[in-house]
């Protein structure tokens, strides 16, 4: 048997009619009879090459039906037949374009039966115009997916909750990729392009991939839904070292493209068999071996098992436990159920009701896989046992997969589930542990904290101070001050007040203080976020802070307490006036008893003591009524000189610090919003 493939194939690949390999074929020798007899051209039985295939392009006369070769049609035309060309669309006024021939149309067949000519091709192309949507396409097997070439979108762009998904995903890369390495948003971008691409092609065609072990039986799977030999079988391993594609019905050429399967690896079911309308719209793709000792094999399995829309993973009772399969493919693959088929293989060779007890194992396994099945109604994978030998269950999953491709939507469940994916591996760079962000208490702790660094609670102290001397000055005794007078000229320098020296421990001090200040707020700030934002805001932190010292101390010196005397109240000159009032009648007392004494006047002595005792005792009430009542205001001249000064390192903190911080906090909270919108589908 594999002999036998291998000398097809080899022919095949020099350009072999399909007719000669029909009269090889057992299953295709009654359709060559037929056509031969009927002398009528039509699509020959057996599979044939795509469109772009090696087919017959360099014939410039003829366009070369794909399922003819050369040698076909030259035999017809020594027999005096007309030359086959493919119809083309008809240009204004109904008339086909002449001088075209030898051009391929895009999977557009020439479609011959008996008493149908090119009249009739024609009008069966009129009928393709003015379709707006996939679902309009379901014409007979053979009819083009789209006039003139072109695929058929899936409605222009994606629709409902994937086409918002894909858009908030979109955002979310691209609000991210200067905060988050590009290894974590590979996968999201790669999921957005091929779903780009994907929607740039046919939708009418269902893209399925047979993959699994060697010795599973794929190959003999996949002759059995084409209802002919296509891909090799046999006891040499690995057989399949390359994707071999079978195409139900013209306008997949782009979908393979997108595979990269060649031309000489397309091929078509046999026509006219009883697949051909309930498998109408499938690509069927068998892959070489997962487990295959060639690393170029499983390179390839791992590339087209990205870009199909659905799996069939092919197990035979041997290896179905495999733990390359289940921990390489079905585990990380659970999340797409609903587009995987399990097919248990092989069941000929098993006794009894092993069959089932293999099946439910295999049930089992795939539930711990985390792989939702498909039972009961619900959505999820589909398993089921056949024997692609001898044919028992091969009906079954012929009927599953009809239905499946003529539901359509496969490709948006691919896309879909591939969201859903990218979306578990972005958890992490996205949700924060608990509520991030920065709260009105951790403000108000670093405004506190560069408060007290660049010193405003000392400075509106000393402002406190200043104004009660100055008030102690205006409306003390002059006696007092006096004495003040006195004790100041001597000491050392004139009484002039000694300068304060530079304290280099200070400075440091205070440089460390709004270093801890910035180093405490970026903790709290970044509580709970995921590591690549928590960065994020450190680093904009650190930036912002860069100088902070240098301007909160030019700060302390342009807000400070103006220099000079503080300002002073209303009430001071009637102070003034009322401690000048009690010296004068301290004087006036000294004098009018002074005069008694020396005999000027006339003694009493009780009157000038008296007058000069009340201005005694009444200048220092005078002064200590103005002390006590200049607590307020120097109270209040003391806060306002740390308000300014605190304000002023709180805006410059603000600037500098907070505000970077609180930018960044702000955009994850909208690559948050975006992730949520991604990950709604995703449960």
């Amino acid at each position: 048997m594999t002999e036998a493939n291998d000398a097809r194939d080899t022919k095949d690949a020099q350009g072999v009619t399909d007719t000669e390999n029909a009269q090889k074929d057992g299953k295709g020798s009654k359709a060559w009879k037929a056509s031969k007899e009927s002398k009528v051209p039509r699509r020959t039985r057996g599979f044939r090459k795509d469109p772009h295939g090696s087919g017959n392009s360099g014939n410039s006369g003829n366009s070369g039906d794909s399922g003819e070769s050369g040698a076909e049609a030259s035999r017809e035309s020594a027999q005096g037949a007309a030359p086959r060309t493919l119809p083309e669309a008809p240009g204004p006024g109904g008339e086909a374009p002449a001088g075209s021939a030898g051009s391929w149309d895009d999977g557009l067949i020439a479609r011959r039966a008996a008493g149908k000519g090119a009249a009739e091709d024609l009008a069966d192309l009129e009928g393709l115009e003015g379709l707006t949507s996939f679902e309009e396409l379901d014409g007979p097997p053979g009819a083009s997916a789209g006039g003139g070439g072109a695929h058929t979108p899936i409605g222009g762009a994606y629709s409902g909750p994937l086409r918002a998904r894909l858009d908030a995903l979109g955002e979310l890369v691209g609000l991210s990729r200067t905060r988050v390495e590009g290894t974590v948003l590979a996968e999201a971008g790669r999921v957005l392009d091929e779903a780009a691409a994907r929607r740039r092609l046919s939708a009418f065609h269902t893209v399925v991939a047979i993959a699994g072990a060697t010795g599973s039986g794929k190959s003999t799977l996949f002759n059995a839904l084409a209802e002919v030999p296509i891909s090799e079988t046999g006891l040499r391993r690995p057989t399949t070292s390359a994707p071999i594609a079978c195409v139900w019905s013209d306008g997949a050429a782009g979908l393979l493209d997108r595979l990269a399967i060649p031309g000489r690896l397309r091929r078509r079911p046999l026509a006219g068999g009883d697949g051909d309308e309930e498998l109408h719209g499938l690509v069927l793709v068998d892959l070489p071996d997962h487990d295959s000792a060639v690393v170029r094999h499983r390179d390839q399995v791992d590339r087209v098992l990205a870009l199909v829309d659905a799996v069939i993973w092919v197990v035979d009772p041997e290896k179905y436990a495999d733990a390359a399969l289940h921990e390489r493919y079905l585990r990380p693959l659970a999340g797409h159920a609903e587009i995987t088929f399990v097919v248990l293989n092989q069941i000929d060779r098993l006794p009894g009701d092993a069959a089932d007890q293999v099946l439910d194992d295999l049930r089992r396994l795939l539930d711990e896989d985390g792989m939702a099945l498909g039972e009961h109604g619900e959505p999820g994978a589909t398993v089921l046992a056949v024997s692609a030998l001898t044919g028992q269950g091969m009906g079954e999953l012929r009927e599953m997969l009809g239905r499946f491709v003529r539901e359509r939507d496969a490709a948006v469940l691919r896309i879909t589930a591939d969201v859903d994916a990218a979306a578990h591996k972005l958890r992490s760079a996205y949700v924060a542990e608990g509520r991030a962000g920065l709260g009105e208490r951790s403000r108000e702790q670093f405004t506190d904290r560069l408060a007290w660094a660049v010193g405003a609670v000392a400075a509106g102290e000393a402002a406190e101070r200043e104004w009660r001397r100055n008030a102690g000055r205006a409306c003390g005794t002059p006696w007092l001050r006096l004495w003040r007078w006195y004790e100041r000229t001597r000491t050392p320098g004139g009484g002039a007040a000694p300068a304060a020296p530079v304290v280099v421990e200070d400075e440091l001090t205070a440089r460390q203080r709004v270093e801890q200040a910035v180093r405490t707020v970026v903790e709290e700030a970044s509580a709970g976020l995921p590591e690549p934002w928590a960065h994020s805001v450190r680093e904009a932190a650190v930036r912002g802070a860069e100088g902070l010292p240098e301007e909160l101390d030019e700060l302390a010196v342009t807000a400070g307490p103006p220099p000079g005397r503080p300002p002073r109240p209303a009430w001071w000159p009637a102070a003034v006036l009322a401690q000048a009032a009690m010296t004068l009648l301290q004087i006036y007392g000294a004098l009018w008893l002074m005069g008694q004494i020396i005999g000027v006047l006339e003694p009493g002595l009780l009157p000038p003591v008296l007058v000069m005792l009340a201005g005694i005792v009444g200048g220092p009430f005078v002064e200590w009524a103005c002390g006590a009542a200049a607590r307020g205001p120097a109270r209040r001249y003391g806060q306002d000189a740390e308000r300014r000064l605190r304000e002023a390192a709180a805006g410059c903190g603000r600037a500098k610090v907070l505000d970077p911080i609180s930018a960044e906090l702000m955009r994850y909270r909208e690559v948050r919003e975006q992730y949520v919108t991604v990950s709604r589908g995703g449960g």
